[in-house]
């Protein structure tokens, strides 16, 4: 498979080279990001004013993949917020209070119930429906908001969502693409999921653990500002509250029953969670506010657009600079990369594939390489079709294993781009928490490394 790489491809590595050593010093990186994307279409269509234009058109292309995500944490923040000014919050989260009762334990049953759920019905609904229930106990019991964050992306992000047991349509791609059957994919998966869960998570809250003993990570560590709001009990009465508190569980529940039998998934999931959401915000809103709740829907619901667009318009420079790495680069500058490019992402991850000599180390470490370059895009689902085909291509020349490299370039990809490493791919985690993406970022890099590391010298083994 002969990759042509063009000028294109070379000074967008250049930018994420100087991106990741920015990222490390904590400088900010919107304008690197601005001045690439500035580069790339002036390298690409030779013309200022296409540039220009590419910049402004990137912009409005990451908005509008961004924004189901805005909206669904934009409605779960102003039903949270009005769930707290009437008093419901309080009954909601009295149960886990007899559970949770040290940062340890709320760390792993945070984890834990964000794994099963994303197993069901991928991160982005558990999200919402884990953050608005746990982390306001979690941090009472001395777990910091980063580390419930940290918690949620390796567990939903991180485990769940690399391996896909319930869903299957990460293994179904990457099967695909290496000419196997997706259950050859899904049994060579298991031990290097187990590695790379294990590894990490524990990785992570060992350093979690060191770092609140140390003082340096606490339940009043700096985080991103707040809209303050009080519990003003509106609803006095605690049987009304309770009953209520009851009445939105059962709803939720019934949402995951609907995801069950309908097979909504993704989108589609969020977009229920999020209906559901403005449907309790109404009523409760009725309810506390009576005659003054027309005012109260909207008076919650700008706050809630208002905290929801104040955290993305950080990343929106961020992610319009990766997103050229896909397929956007051709919609937002037209057709210039070269016909058999499959995006400047892909074209790097399997020049990779190129460059190496073949054995099984060799193949475990490219497939890793490879699968985590593809994950800078922030999709992690992107580039996992190429993993399979690099798979395919390595296990010829060494005579097997080609499922457990297809399993363990799935893993590094989505790892990586599905959001445990990728600062733009952490936004619903890091807007629920209220934590900075790029912090959350930096916290979840030594774990995610240290457990890549592991699982691809297991997978050697295993070859």
């Amino acid at each position: 498979m002969i990759i042509e790489l063009t000028a294109l491809h070379y000074v967008y590595l250049l930018f994420i080279l100087i991106i990741i050593f920015a990222m490390i010093l904590k400088k900010d990186i919107t304008l690197i990001c601005i001045i690439g994307i500035f580069a790339l279409g002036a390298l690409g269509t030779e013309s200022v004013y296409k540039s220009l234009m590419g910049v402004f058109n990137s912009f409005i292309y990451a908005t509008k993949e961004l924004l189901p995500t805005i909206l669904i944490i934009s409605v779960i923040t102003a039903m949270s917020n009005l769930l707290v000014e009437s008093g419901i919050n309080q009954e909601l989260v009295s149960p886990f209070k007899k559970i949770i009762k040290s940062y340890g334990v709320a760390f792993w049953v945070i984890g834990l119930v964000m794994m099963t759920i994303s197993w069901f019905f991928w991160p982005s609904p558990a999200v919402a429906l884990v953050g608005a229930l746990l982390i306001p106990i979690a941090r009472k019991a001395g777990l910091p908001a980063m580390g419930a964050a940290v918690a949620m992306n390796i567990f939903g992000h991180g485990i769940a969502l690399s391996s896909d047991y319930v869903i299957q349509a990460a293994p179904k791609i990457t099967a695909d693409a290496a000419g196997i059957e997706v259950s050859q994919v899904i049994s060579a998966s298991v031990p290097l999921t187990i590695t790379m869960g294990v590894v990490t998570t524990v990785a992570a809250f060992y350093l979690i653990r060191k770092d609140i003993k140390s003082g340096a990570l606490t339940v009043q560590e700096e985080e991103m500002e707040e809209i303050e709001y009080k519990s003003l009990n509106l609803i006095s009465s605690i049987k009304v509250r309770r009953v209520l508190a009851m009445a939105i569980l059962i709803l939720f529940a019934v949402d995951i029953i609907i995801m069950v039998f309908a097979k909504l998934q993704g989108g589609d999931a969020t977009a229920l969670i999020g209906g559901t959401s403005i449907l309790i915000l109404s009523v409760i809103a009725v309810l506390s506010y009576g005659k003054k709740s027309l005012e109260s829907i909207t008076n919650n619901l700008v706050k809630g657009l208002q905290f929801g667009f104040k955290i993305f318009g950080v990343v929106i420079p961020v992610a319009a600079f990766f997103y050229l790495g896909d397929s956007a680069f051709n919609e937002i500058y037209g057709k210039i990369l070269p016909q058999s490019s499959t995006g400047i992402v892909n074209d790097l991850g399997a020049a990779l594939a190129n460059l190496v000599p073949v054995n099984s180390a060799v193949a475990a470490i490219t497939l890793t390489s490879a699968g985590a370059i593809t994950g800078l895009d922030g999709s992690g689902f992107s580039g996992i079709s190429l993993v399979g085909s690099i798979a395919r291509l390595f296990s010829t020349a060494i005579g097997g294993g080609i499922d457990t490299l297809t399993a363990l370039g799935q893993i590094a990809g989505i790892w990586v781009g599905g959001g445990t490493i990728v600062p733009w791919a952490l936004i619903p985690v890091a807007a629920i928490c209220r934590v900075d993406a790029f912090e959350l970022a930096k916290r979840n890099l030594k774990p995610v490394i240290i457990g890549l590391s592991v699982t691809t010298v297991v997978a050697m083994l295993i070859i």
